[in-house]
């Protein structure tokens, strides 16, 4: 089995971009720049209509993240998250992409339960909130037990390409029982030391940036995030040629 292509999208655009070139999957998010965070009803809505219109059932996977400034969550906060973990299965995506800690800075395993829980069966991806976790080992441990499909992880360093170490020991460790997604700051020509490391796929969010309208104090910034079409249709090249090689 190769290396697989997940690109992080923040738009409808994103979403046909990843699918023309050819990538495996998107994280389907908003608010990149926070670390990202769960996108509108609609934008998902309309990812998944895209991707069943060219036959692509596996290919959406929604962040569910109620806000940025960390990991550990309140009642209220768990119980949102819940509910577009149900939303996002009962419109259709293929998966969800979720995370919560304690205070410690470990696994909360009661959240996380809930949402596995919520999710009815579509894969759970763990998502970056791995990286800050002390004892990724027993982190490990604990999300294959329940019954966490992936975890997306930089092996805890900036940029993955310097975590591919923990990497190649998560992924021993692993076993093949949950899957290693390597993410965080990755080049397409990091890709091919990425992939020998053993993890299951890479996770890049492709940007590039343009300048739009006018815009001003109420509107933020005048440029935005696009994905980069050349850059995804490079990374699915290069994680290909990863496969044969692996």
């Amino acid at each position: 089995m190769g290396v697989a292509v997940e690109i992080a999208v923040q738009d409808a655009t994103g979403v046909r971009v990843a699918l023309a070139e050819g990538a495996d999957r998107v994280e389907l998010c908003t608010a990149l720049g926070l670390g990202g965070l769960t996108p509108s009803a609609a934008l998902v809505a309309a990812a998944v209509e895209q991707a069943t219109r060219d036959e692509r059932p596996g290919f959406v996977h929604v962040l569910v993240r109620p806000r940025g400034g960390g990991f550990v969550y309140d009642a209220a906060e768990v119980a949102l998250t819940v509910a577009d973990i149900r939303f996002a299965r009962a419109t259709g995506a293929a998966g969800v992409v979720v995370g919560a800690l304690d205070e410690s800075a470990t696994v909360d395993g009661e959240a996380m339960r809930r949402f596995v829980d919520a999710a009815e069966g579509l894969p759970v991806t763990f998502h970056r909130a791995f990286d800050i976790i002390g004892d990724q080992a027993t982190a490990l441990e604990e999300l294959i037990a329940l019954g966490v499909h992936r975890v997306l992880t930089s092996g805890g360093a900036s940029r993955t390409i310097d975590g591919v170490a923990t990497l190649r020991a998560l992924a021993q460790r692993a076993g093949g029982r949950i899957q290693l997604m390597a993410g965080g700051g990755v080049r397409v020509d990091d890709i091919p030391t990425i992939a020998s490391t053993g993890v299951d796929a890479v996770h890049l969010s492709a940007r590039d940036s343009v300048v739009g309208g006018p815009s001003g104090p109420g509107g933020g910034e005048a440029r935005y995030d696009i994905t980069d079409a050349a850059t995804v249709a490079e990374a699915v090249a290069v994680a290909r040629l990863a496969r044969l090689v692996r």
